[in-house]
């Protein structure tokens, strides 16, 4: 399994999580896991996604999510779990 980290950070607005999952969805990418929350008018999302079935490579992915979330004044950021544990660690 190529489990890998996505995070989804901004202002709230219509339509986030269905622009996201669309991305993924196309791609082959299962989700795992979500959390979402809104506080104070800003949207914050975390997921863990299965890339497994995914042709792109992890790199790529970051960097289309990346351009996608500043279309959408958001920043996106899509991370390798062992990297994502290894910048969390305590």
């Amino acid at each position: 399994m190529k489990k890998t980290i996505i995070t989804v950070l901004g202002h709230d607005c219509v339509g986030i999580i269905a622009k996201v999952c669309t991305y993924l969805a196309e791609n082959q990418i299962n989700i795992l896991d979500i959390s979402q929350t809104i506080t104070g008018g800003y949207f914050n999302m975390m997921m863990i996604t299965d890339a497994s079935a995914c042709e792109k490579s992890t790199a790529q992915i970051a960097q289309e999510m990346d351009a996608f979330g500043k279309t959408m004044n958001l920043s996106i950021r899509c991370m390798q779990e062992d990297i994502f544990n290894s910048m969390h660690r305590i």
